[in-house]
């Protein structure tokens, strides 16, 4: 396997200088939809096991090894490479700086690269369009003309015409890297706050716009993260959640803790804004506020971690001296407000219900013994639920694809919606009274196609369709279901041109998370279509630790049943190989984030099952996470090396901690310098320590992008350049063959 990755590039890297090429880096999978990116660099010599000419390797820049040991609970557990943590630090910018150089040597030398980018611009290429949102008497969405590093938001007076320009944030930075991250509108929608994100951070600046006037107002709220802001009725001003002004220095690496709520009044300075609402003594909690509809009260909904159980809190806002008070007392079920008439309110909630259900709770008799259950929980997951046109349209996870049923307010059932396949349907968003809805249907061959739904009737009509420069019909989609190690079993989704044979020798590429309640439903994604272009097989399983068959689901995957998410992965991965989709030498494993920590531990696990791996932003040290930004957060579903019993779990799969002298698939490791979600420190450690242990010839590259976070807002132009080189990576790694009208002088 690493003998082919070398024999295949020996001729151009033969004439690769070793000094240092400028570079640049890539993160994750990314999508095509729109909202609504010290030492030698290294060089080539011979092997001393073969000739040149069959066999080289690269030379690694140099990283410092430290005699840094930890001491967890009497094991004794070495981190030599600490100094990685410490981000800018000369010492660190030098070496990935060095890192880079020997990645772009490496891929720029590969002639299919023009090729791959060329195709992955012109299909990138196609008007994309957000969900039309109703404010007063106009509309507002989102659209990208196709290029374009960030979608623009327009308004309209009708949903279906072109409307104009409210807010274009390509205008805001030179390379795209400021993005339009959320917005929230008065009531009557002449007044917008608007969250911008820069360089990929989760910190969000809010500003707010006069949406009739175009006018900045000068209003300016800093520290945010992930928080929206809500406005009053009479659009005096807005809530919202946010931290402490971090350490200078500290905004990318600080740990994110005691938040609180605050009203900020229009026009005034965020120094001036009104604490609402603090836990003190609890510094992990986190709020989320919203107005609800009617305007009468202040809904605080709060977390602790990434668990969905949350405490709900309400405030009566006609009443002056009125306080928040706990409606949901206690973190052990989900409760998502729906909507609600006066003092009763509907919520969406796994109460009693692991799939949820949606009861109703009057503020006037708050004990769960007057709790109103108005739709029971089914066989599939309840995953959103919305209130329009007095009806609740609530969306059901089927087999990991969308169903979609309208309720009345009482529960009973009026129709099922009938959707245009087996696929994924989002939005059903607007206000109680609205008379329509809109929502987005996508697949994994078909690019979002919005929809008008009209809730009385129940009859939906195709309002938007982009155009786009391939057949759709050219593609197929089915899905799988598979055993895993212990026999669960596990659905999986497989797309790729029509005519595939399984002869065992087909290109695959194979996408995963497993974890923190999501859930991998049909998505349209420009790469995965030029990767099926390039006759490959996509491959994307519903690993346990997901949403798709609710709590239960969710909890085989976490804490001490971890392990049971590598196992689907790896079964997953046999699977197509038995069934003569694949083998080891053409099956590459990707995944992001939780899906990097998946790539990770997988390929530590089962090294020689692989012949490329493509970790992204991934949590690779499982006993450093914690201590890290918002890291705390994830020990719902981790688990904490501070506990005994939680660290020896942690220690048995984390990827850092498992490599060993071994022959590893070929390894692409990306990451964004300014990641402050998972900071960058977890794959810088992980890839030199896989560089120093790893004794096969097959590359082990990382591609670190500068102005760049975990993802989110990373403008189009970056997604580009970062599939082209996972692309270009992979078609070395695995052996691939491009399409008979590839031009190998088009350069």
């Amino acid at each position: 396997m690493q003998n082919r990755w070398e024999q295949a590039r020996i001729t151009t890297l033969k004439t690769v200088s070793p000094g240092l090429v400028p570079g640049l880096f890539m993160v994750a999978c990314a999508a095509s939809q729109p909202l609504g990116t010290n030492g030698v660099a290294g060089s080539v010599v011979s092997s001393s096991k073969s000739p040149a000419s069959e066999q080289t390797a690269l030379i690694y820049p140099k990283a410092r090894r430290t005699n840094i040991v930890d001491n967890y609970h009497g094991t004794q557990v070495a981190d030599p490479y600490r100094w990685l943590e410490d981000l800018d630090a000369p010492e660190t910018r030098t070496w990935i700086d060095a890192q880079n150089d020997l990645t772009r040597s490496v891929l720029d030398t590969v002639v299919e690269r023009t090729w791959i980018r060329q195709r992955l611009e012109a299909l990138w290429n196609f008007e994309r369009r957000g969900l039309p949102k109703k404010k007063g008497e106009r509309y507002f969405f989102f659209r990208n003309d196709g290029l374009q590093n960030q979608d623009i938001l327009y308004v309209a007076n009708a949903p279906d015409t072109p409307g104009e320009v409210l807010l274009d944030p390509n205008t805001l930075s030179d390379d795209g890297t400021i993005a339009l991250k959320s917005i929230s509108f008065s009531q009557d929608g002449r007044l917008m706050a608007y969250g911008l994100s820069s360089a990929g951070s989760d910190w969000t600046e809010w500003r707010v716009l006069d949406t009739t006037t175009k006018k900045q107002l000068p209003d300016h709220i800093r520290w945010t993260k992930w928080s929206s802001v809500s406005w009053t009725a009479n659009a005096s001003g807005f809530f919202y959640a946010r931290y402490p002004e971090p350490t200078a220095g500290d905004e990318l690496e600080g740990v994110n803790e005691n938040a609180k709520v605050y009203f900020h009044k229009l026009s005034t300075i965020q120094d001036d804004d009104e604490l609402v609402y603090e836990r003190q003594g609890e510094p992990k909690w986190n709020f989320y506020p919203s107005v609800t509809k009617d305007g009468r009260y202040l809904v605080v909904s709060t977390t602790m971690g990434t668990d969905h159980r949350n405490q709900v809190l309400v405030k009566d806002l006609q009443q002056k001296r009125a306080h928040l008070e706990a409606l949901i007392s206690e973190f052990k079920d989900e409760y998502t407000l729906i909507g609600n008439q006066g003092s009763r309110f509907w919520f969406k909630t796994t109460n009693q219900a692991p799939m949820g259900r949606v009861i109703a709770i009057d503020l006037d008799k708050p004990h769960p013994d007057h709790w109103i259950q108005v739709v029971p929980e089914t066989q599939n997951t309840l995953n959103e639920a919305s209130w329009i046109g007095g009806r609740l349209v609530l969306s059901y996870l089927k087999d990991a694809h969308s169903d979609v049923r309208v309720h009345e307010l009482n529960g009973s059932l009026v129709r099922n919606v009938n959707l245009p396949g087996i696929g994924t349907a989002f939005g059903f968003g607007g206000e109680p009274n609205d008379s329509e809805t809109y929502y987005t249907f996508v697949t994994f061959n078909e690019p979002g196609a919005v929809y008008r739904f009209d809730v009385s009737q129940g009859t939906s009509s195709l309002m938007w369709k982009p155009t786009v420069g391939f057949q759709s019909e050219a593609y197929e989609v089915k899905q799988v279901f598979y055993p895993s190690k212990d026999g669960t079993r596990i659905p999986m989704f497989l797309a790729h041109k029509k005519g595939l044979e399984t002869t065992g020798d087909n290109p695959t590429y194979l996408y995963g998370y497993g974890g923190f309640n999501i859930s991998l439903t049909p998505s349209f994604h420009v790469p995965h279509l030029v990767w099926m272009d390039m006759g490959g097989l996509i491959a994307i399983p519903n690993l346990r630790g997901g949403g798709e068959y609710g709590k239960a689901w969710h909890d085989a995957g976490r804490l001490d049943n971890k392990q049971n998410v590598f196992d689907d992965f790896i079964a997953a991965s046999e699977w197509l190989i038995k069934n003569g989709y694949t083998n080891s030498n053409k099956l590459a494993i990707a995944g992001g984030s939780n899906g990097g920590l998946l790539v990770g531990a997988c390929m530590t696990q089962r090294p020689e099952l692989f012949g490329a791996a493509l970790p992204a932003v991934g949590v690779m040290d499982m006993l450093r996470f914690h201590r890290f930004t918002i890291g705390w957060a994830w020990v719902d579903d981790y688990g904490s090396s501070d506990d005994p019993e939680q660290f020896k779990t942690l220690l048995a799969y984390s990827p850092l901690h498992n490599l060993r002298k071994e022959t590893y698939p070929a390894t692409l490791v990306t990451t964004g310098d300014h990641d402050d979600r998972v900071v960058p420190g977890h794959s810088y450690k992980f890839l030199a320590e896989l560089q120093h242990v790893h004794r096969g010839t097959a590359p082990m590259l990382i591609r670190i992008e500068t102005r760049a976070g975990h993802g989110a807002g990373k403008p189009t132009s970056k997604l580009i350049d970062e599939a082209t080189d996972r692309f270009t990576f992979l078609i070395r790694a695995l052996d691939m063959k491009l399409p008979k009208n590839f031009d190998p002088d088009a350069q």
